[in-house]
């Protein structure tokens, strides 16, 4: 039996649910598909799918099946990319996660700078939230990921790359727009604007919020930093944010925080398993990078 075609089909099925449709994804006329699919139920001697209205649906057994395929096949997809890296590594591919605050300087500058030595090397870049890129990671979607701060989850390893220091975004008229430093209970009245839950500053800003006494009031909630500043400008409310670069924006000014406050970037990646060429040598770059700071 022809394992991975069957494991390609169950796969487009299992996506989307009718049989024509995954046919022709795959490109293979829907009589070879149902033959596939014949086959492998009486290999395993059970039926894979039901019908569905005008579709169908995988049976247990065929859910089984699908979740084997998908590891198998991404098992082999990886293989194939480590064989054609092995041969040309120059012209291998990064799929890059990072945070969307990572995204205005750390991240151009790493790649600005490895592309001067590897300009073949090409990347795809995904940005998000925290909570969503570690997911990812985890899944597989992502082969590295620089994040805030380094995961803790056992099935990956990271190096602390950097520390960033956190500042207290004012409106430029606000009370406290004059002072050297602000401490957390100076804010404790204070209406907040903050990234939604499963960014990293947002556990951030709630942690030291409870930690000195308070809950933040929070009047706004969104999924950029530059969304966060552009509220705070209009005097909608203050926030915890890494500096602006290359200085604070227009209607904004940055405090610091007494005591300092900072958080750790790190860089991670799947562990016990081997990285392609082209993902190990920029992981190793950016390692270097670390250890040189």
């Amino acid at each position: 039996m022809e394992l991975a075609p069957a494991a390609t089909l169950l796969r487009a099925l299992r996506r989307t649910g009718n049989l024509t449709r995954a046919s022709t994804e795959l490109g293979v006329p829907q009589p070879t598909a149902s033959r596939r699919l014949a086959a492998l139920g009486a290999t395993v001697g059970a039926p894979l799918t039901v019908p569905d209205g005008r579709g169908i649906r995988l049976t247990r057994a065929g859910r089984l099946l699908a979740d084997a395929a998908d590891s198998a096949l991404d098992v082999l997809e990886r293989g194939i990319r480590r064989v054609r890296e092995e041969i040309d590594p120059e012209s291998g591919h990064v799929v890059l996660g990072f945070l969307h605050l990572l995204g205005r300087s750390l991240v151009p500058g790493l790649l600005r700078d490895f592309r001067a030595d590897h300009p073949r090397t090409r990347f795809s870049l995904v940005q998000g939230s925290r909570q969503s890129i570690v997911e990812r990671l985890v899944s597989g979607d992502l082969d590295l990921a620089l994040v805030a701060p380094p995961p803790t989850e056992p099935v990956l390893e990271s190096v602390v790359l950097t520390e960033q220091e956190l500042f207290v975004a004012v409106p430029e008229d606000h009370r406290l727009a004059t002072r050297a430093n602000v401490a957390m209970t100076d804010l404790a009245d204070e209406v907040f604007v903050m990234l939604e839950h499963g960014y990293g500053l947002r556990q951030i800003t709630d942690d030291l919020c409870a930690a000195a006494g308070f809950t933040p009031t929070v009047a706004f909630e969104g999924q950029e930093s530059d969304t966060v500043r552009g509220l705070v400008a209009a005097g909608l409310g203050v926030a915890l944010l890494p500096a602006f670069e290359p200085a604070s924006p227009t209607g904004v000014v940055e405090i610091p925080l007494a005591p300092r406050v900072t958080r750790e970037i790190g860089l991670a990646w799947p562990s016990g398993r081997p990285l392609p060429p082209a993902v190990a040598t920029f992981q190793e770059f950016v390692r270097r990078r670390a250890d040189a700071s």
